[in-house]
């Protein structure tokens, strides 16, 4: 029963998906360019394409990989930097053409998402309110340079202390003074949804028994089960929908509404409701 309706809300997430895309995409027949792969990651021997969304688990589901092409024989073992800097995993744009297509057509493509407005407040926690030696100078400085006025010269040298409305402003400013980042992109973007067909669209809020039903359905070793750690700042809760709320608070109704319009397509075509 349990199985059942698993593969009932897949069907039910899927057909979703494919709506929201014939009914505001146009681009079916755009050839799949290596661009369009890049954050999809390979793991070839139980032919597993998995795109990668952060904030939405993607670390625990790098070390899973890890795990499945036997590159470590526990999750536990594996540390937050030789997740993302080891480059233990492969991803779908280092092959050629045909490797592409091949894996591409044959592999379960699967990705992971969340709530956006809950993932964007993630990203801002983790990027903006910890020591950090790339966001800070990279995009806090820019941030605190176009939005504040009357900057401190500190603030302006170091790029820490961006508040949760300068970078609202920054998302939406059409002319953004830097360039959009992965953390806070769209999953629309990041994984093309429309043009690549998924098979399995899990969700961080139902993350242990999604992720353990996919590793049942690619018929994963049995003591292989979904990680529970939360991998950074480990000490800090979670980002939830109430510490959302906080945080969206501090926001004017016009910005509320321009954010939601930002990331109206992943509300869409993942279902879920406007906050």
């Amino acid at each position: 029963g349990k199985w059942k309706s698993l593969y009932e809300s897949q069907r039910e997430r899927k057909r979703i998906m494919r709506e929201t895309c014939s009914k505001y995409k146009s681009n079916s027949r755009r050839t799949i360019t290596p661009y369009h792969v890049s954050r999809i990651f390979v793991a070839d021997k139980y032919r597993v394409l998995y795109c990668e969304v952060p904030k939405a688990g993607c670390s625990n589901w790098k070390r899973v990989l890890m795990v499945l092409n036997g590159l470590a024989s526990s999750t536990a073992d594996i540390q937050h930097n030789a997740v993302h800097y080891g480059n233990y995993l492969k991803r779908l744009d280092g092959f050629d053409h045909q490797g592409i297509y091949h894996r591409l057509s044959t592999y379960t493509k699967m990705l992971f998402v969340r709530e956006p407005f809950e993932k964007l407040v993630s990203a801002f926690r983790d990027k903006f309110e910890h020591p950090n030696n790339y966001y800070h100078p990279v995009f806090g400085k820019a941030i605190i340079s176009r939005y504040r006025p009357n900057a401190t010269q500190e603030a302006l040298r170091t790029g820490s202390g961006v508040t949760f409305r300068e970078f609202i402003q920054y998302l939406l400013d059409v002319h953004r003074p830097v360039g959009m980042d992965i953390h806070w992109d769209h999953v629309n973007r990041l994984c093309s949804p429309c043009l690549i067909d998924y098979d399995f669209v899990g969700k961080f809020e139902s993350m242990e028994e999604d992720a353990n039903f996919f590793l049942h359905l690619i018929g994963a070793p049995q003591n292989l089960t979904f990680p529970k750690f939360k991998d950074r700042h480990s000490t800090e809760e979670r980002t939830t929908t109430k510490i959302t709320q906080q945080y969206f608070a501090q926001l004017s109704p016009a910005q509320r509404q321009r954010s939601y319009d930002f990331y109206y397509m992943d509300y869409l075509m993942f279902n879920y409701s406007k906050p």
